[in-house]
């Protein structure tokens, strides 16, 4: 099994000085239980495979019906075993994709495994590593010691209590978890559990949002909580984005009938288009940096989202207007010095069009790493192509690993690293850098740019 890229001699020299940097991990979809609690995972196939939606989306793609893998109706008294050998039987579907990278790490560098894996050697593969996870160093806490990770952000729920995250921070383990405030069941009125999440908000902070100034201290007093936890960050899901500012009357009619539920689409987006600019005149009061992740036209399986719900694997990438989507945001905030939204994008294009162009004059923006389709050292190599020309190297934001799959974390920072030494060997070999240049923003773009970025120095 490739573990990793294998690099020319001058990338590999840069490599070697940031392959052992710590990582920082600044948005991800972790569950922080699994620090709280420090019990053992469950087992290989729990681990691996039905959290990772890289993994398993190729699977269903293969043929496999999501109840084979354990997950939703019909999975439930699956046989972990199975699922296991499974992956094993369509290995030969992920060759060519960093999925089949980042497993071949874990398995070769994270678990130590040295048995290749395949049909036959299926079972022998989960045996060695469940026993590995029924030992202390594999519970979730040592993994994190021994990954070397600096600071991982967790993304939860704005009615979520936090209490995982409390457990954490009063034990003596000296882990850096934080929450990140992610709002938009609370913003969006076309999300399923808009409703629910409005009322539990309600409970929680003791207010009453049918009233929107109401509403909005509400969102002010989980934004204080999620600080004082360490939270550094927000997350918004913006399928379509089209920010825009409201008067007093009109924010109020549409927040009225957003608690009826009567709310028509054009409504809902003009709706979810203000509270974005709310969430941006917020940042600039409490500091939060501001993440929007646009582009996902979500849960595209109609029939798979009816019986299984979202992150499905069925997400797929569209086109976004940039320039027209944030030109309300910007132009009432974006030159605010306390201010800084992270943009992340699906669609490739727009990379030099129009977010790198963006990136490169307002102050507040920095764009963030190829996600989720173009995290691979071929997605990373054509975003550098593309942005540094126009926004340079300190308007990005460093890596992010975004990934609910624990141990799959230092395998995507080490694609991340690999390519960063691919790309600036590239540079200095065409004569754009210095090699003094290249060395002092390996590290810079491997670690430091990201703690920048999401304000996460520890003072």
């Amino acid at each position: 099994m490739t573990a990793g890229v294998i690099l020319p001699s001058s990338a590999a020299a840069l490599y070697a000085r940031i392959a052992d940097l710590p990582i920082v991990s600044p948005h991800g979809h972790c569950d922080p239980a699994w620090w709280a609690t420090n019990a053992a995972f469950p087992n290989p196939a729990a681990l691996l495979i039905q959290p990772d939606h890289y993994v398993f989306r190729m699977l269903y793609s293969r043929g496999v019906p999501l109840a084979a893998l354990g997950i939703g109706p019909g999975g439930e008294d699956h046989d972990p075993r199975a699922v296991f050998q499974l992956l094993a039987q369509h290995w030969d579907a992920f060759l060519g994709t960093p999925s089949q990278q980042w497993m071949a790490f874990t398995l070769t560098q994270t678990l130590q495994i040295d048995t290749p894996l395949s049909p036959r050697t299926a079972q022998v593969l989960y045996d060695e590593i469940a026993a590995k996870l029924a030992t202390d160093a594999f519970r979730p806490r040592a993994l994190f010691d021994r990954f070397g990770i600096e600071v991982l952000a967790t993304t939860d729920p704005a009615t979520d209590l936090l209490s995982h995250h409390a457990a954490i921070a009063a034990s003596a383990w000296q882990g850096r978890i934080i929450p990140t405030f992610r709002p938009d069941d609370v913003l969006n009125p076309t999300r399923p559990k808009h409703a629910a999440a409005l009322a539990q908000l309600a409970q929680i902070t003791g207010r009453d949002v049918a009233h929107y100034g109401s509403f909005l201290d509400a969102l002010r007093d989980r934004r204080a909580a999620f600080r004082a936890l360490g939270a550094t960050a927000t997350d918004h899901d913006v399928p379509e984005l089209a920010t825009c500012w409201l008067d007093r009357d009109q924010i109020e009619a549409l927040h009225a009938q957003a608690m009826a539920g009567t709310l028509r689409n054009a409504e809902a987006r003009a709706y979810y288009g203000h509270m974005l600019v709310e969430m941006a005149q917020m940042s600039v009061d409490d500091g939060l940096v501001m993440q929007i992740h646009a582009g996902s036209r979500r849960n595209t399986n109609a029939p798979l989202f009816a019986s299984h719900g979202p992150d499905m694997g069925a997400d797929i990438p569209g086109v976004i207007d940039w320039v027209a989507g944030m030109g309300p945001l910007l132009n009432r905030v974006g030159n605010a010095p306390e201010l800084k939204v992270i943009l992340f994008t699906l669609d490739e294009s727009s990379y030099a069009r129009e977010l790198a162009p963006m990136v490169g004059h307002w102050p507040c923006l920095r764009l963030g790493p190829p996600w989720w389709f173009h995290d691979s050292v071929n997605g990373i190599r054509r975003y550098f192509d593309r942005v540094v020309e126009t926004a340079g190297y300190h308007n990005l934001s460093g890596f992010n690993d975004d990934t609910r799959a624990f141990l799959s974390i230092p395998a995507r920072h080490d694609t991340w690293r690999r390519a960063v030494a691919l790309h600036l060997a590239g540079q200095v070999d065409c004569g754009i850098l210095a090699q003094a240049d290249a060395e002092r923003l390996a590290p810079f773009l491997a670690r430091d740019l990201a703690l920048d970025a999401y304000g996460l120095h520890e003072s």
